[in-house]
């Protein structure tokens, strides 16, 4: 359970933390807030300082019925932070949050960016499969019915288990064809789903360790969570917690996640109780 990041192997036998940096005015907690330079790298040192292992990047926002926006506004908002990271934190590893390879590319080859977290899996662009085994960098395929603009309108599945399942082997296979290898997968919590099928995912959320791929799950404060105890986003730390917490009891190596200091303790726990 390994992924190579700039030639340095990442442990992965014990979870690791993607600490969120959205540049979007419109996700669905923190829209807004990180679209002015200083906040932007206020953010950043704020990820690095409370033990993040991974920056996830943010630009296009995929909030349910968020806006589409161009690949040229996309990239104005990316391009200049990936320019800052990359003079002033250079070891530092980065994921972005794109599904466009182009986007992709020039983040990896021009900004030295170590992994692409791709929410619609090579479904949206063509090309993404055959740049990303060229780039030959780890690649994070999410599980999504639809898109942003769509996914929530009546999401269905016989079996969402299998289905997913199903979604991820095809993918790995197409892009272990490619020569890729390090492949991480998203089931995509909110992602065309409702709030039945994302405790479903997560109450079995082990059977995805049949894919032999690492699982990367993103709960942070999300629709599942408040819309259920009927609070708003700001008001469910505690649930986000617990439920992260279910996700490394069921096999999950990486938590994408808003409150990074807040994770840490929980995963600080997870590997005390798995050591003793």
């Amino acid at each position: 359970m390994t992924i190579n990041c700039k030639g340095t192997l990442i442990d992965l036998s014990k979870p690791i933390i993607a600490g969120i940096l959205n540049l979007t005015p419109d996700s669905f907690y923190d829209g807004g807030k990180y679209t002015t330079h200083d906040s932007v790298k206020k953010r950043i040192e704020e990820i690095i300082t409370e033990g993040a292992e991974i920056i996830d990047i943010g630009a296009y926002s995929s909030r349910p019925g968020a806006k589409h926006i161009s690949q040229k506004e996309e990239t104005n908002r990316l391009l200049p932070v990936l320019d800052y990271i990359s003079r002033n934190y250079p070891q530092q590893i980065i994921s972005v949050d794109t599904f466009r390879s182009e986007i992709a590319e020039i983040s990896v080859t021009e900004f030295g960016v170590s992994i692409i977290n791709d929410i619609s899996a090579g479904t949206s662009d063509k090309n993404m499969f055959s740049v990303m085994a060229s780039l030959n960098v780890p690649y994070i395929i999410m599980h999504m019915q639809g898109n942003p603009q769509n996914m929530q309108h009546n999401p269905k599945y016989d079996d969402v288990i299998k289905e997913i399942i199903k979604f991820f082997a095809d993918k790995i296979f197409q892009l272990r064809k490619l020569g890729l290898n390090d492949i991480i997968i998203d089931p995509g919590f909110g992602f065309g789903k409702t709030i039945e099928h994302n405790y479903k995912i997560l109450r079995e959320l082990e059977k995805f360790k049949i894919t032999d791929c690492p699982i990367l799950v993103g709960l942070s404060r999300k629709s599942m969570i408040y819309k259920l105890l009927e609070k708003s986003p700001d008001d469910v730390l505690p649930a986000t917690l617990a439920l992260q917490m279910t996700a490394l009891e069921k096999g999950a190596s990486i938590l994408r996640v808003h409150d990074i200091k807040e994770t840490k303790q929980i995963i600080n726990v997870f590997n005390k109780m798995n050591s003793v």
